[in-house]
């Protein structure tokens, strides 16, 4: 169904706006996910080498709470090298921005403390972040998660291989407001720059937080699918937040003087690598959901 009228221009807020595409096991073994990667650069760029192409790799298996209860077996972590290969062949000379592994805190819940997933995410950092033309942005949780601890997030991020990567991303899959998630990854980045890893820079998810509330003050049946706003006025709720910029310390934005100080130090941009208008923000879209976060945001 081709939208129209109203419905057109509110689908817009969010059609018509760059994000990240989200690829992952579901996208096939290296033959396809190599296949898929080349037809997803050369549409969002129309062939013009220039153009940013965002991705989201969300591919480790066991992942979220299921990592809790396993590790990866030796054909998984045979099965999820070979993958990342394909996907950097793919990527090539494009220039890239990659969000890599979401939720990343469930690292830290590995069965004995293994490290064996952050290696593998470690393993794509380097391998990524050797292309040419690609910036690789370790996710390391929000600033409610690990809630006011940034030396936690910082153990995820160097297990990570965050030394190899450009930076680190925040919010990723959280509604945390984008002045919580600037004061908390600048706290990151000055635990890292501690620890001899240079200084990183980091993106924050603004597609879901345009009225911020941390992840367990989430209505609804579940807080992956949180209220969204029916009004401009309502609060804890999800709404669409700033759109893609790299203007990050515009005035614009409301952030305090000392935030935008952070944020034109240490943030590369405020992007959408989120997926709000998705049920559970996996699938599939919900035009419900769509058209009252377009309808209500307040940007």
């Amino acid at each position: 169904m081709k939208a129209t009228g109203k419905k057109k221009e509110l689908l817009a807020k969010i059609a018509l706006r760059p994000k990240a595409k989200w690829f992952g096991a579901w996208s096939g073994g290296p033959a396809e996910i190599r296949r898929k990667v080349a037809d997803y650069i050369a549409n969002s760029t129309g062939g013009d080498p220039d153009v940013l192409v965002q991705m989201t790799i969300f591919r480790m298996v066991p992942w979220e709470h299921a990592a809790c209860d396993r590790l990866p077996t030796r054909a998984e972590k045979r099965s999820y090298k070979q993958w990342i290969d394909a996907f950097a062949d793919a990527t090539g000379t494009a220039h890239t921005a990659i969000i890599l592994q979401p939720d990343g805190p469930f690292a830290l819940c590995a069965p004995h403390g293994s490290r064996v997933p952050s290696r593998l995410v470690a393993y794509a950092a380097r391998k990524l972040s050797a292309l040419e033309n690609t910036s690789v942005y370790i996710d390391g949780g929000a600033s409610d998660w690990p809630a006011n601890h940034p030396e936690l997030a910082a153990d995820i991020l160097e297990r990570a291989g965050v030394a190899s990567a450009r930076g680190f991303a925040l919010n990723s899959t959280h509604y945390a407001t984008t002045e919580d998630n600037v004061v908390f990854g600048a706290a990151v980045a000055a635990e890292l720059e501690a620890r001899g890893l240079g200084t990183k820079h980091f993106v924050v998810n603004t597609s879901s937080n345009g009225r911020g509330f941390d992840f367990n003050r989430a209505r609804g049946s579940h807080p992956d699918n949180a209220k969204v706003c029916q009004t401009p006025d309502e609060r804890v709720c999800v709404t669409l937040g700033i759109p893609p910029t790299t203007d990050v310390a515009d005035e614009a934005w409301g952030l305090g003087d000392t935030t935008r100080a952070l944020a034109r130090r240490l943030v590369d941009g405020y992007l959408w690598f989120g997926r709000p208008w998705l049920v559970m923000q996996a699938d599939p879209f919900s035009m419900k959901r769509a058209l009252a976060m377009a309808r209500t945001t307040p940007y």
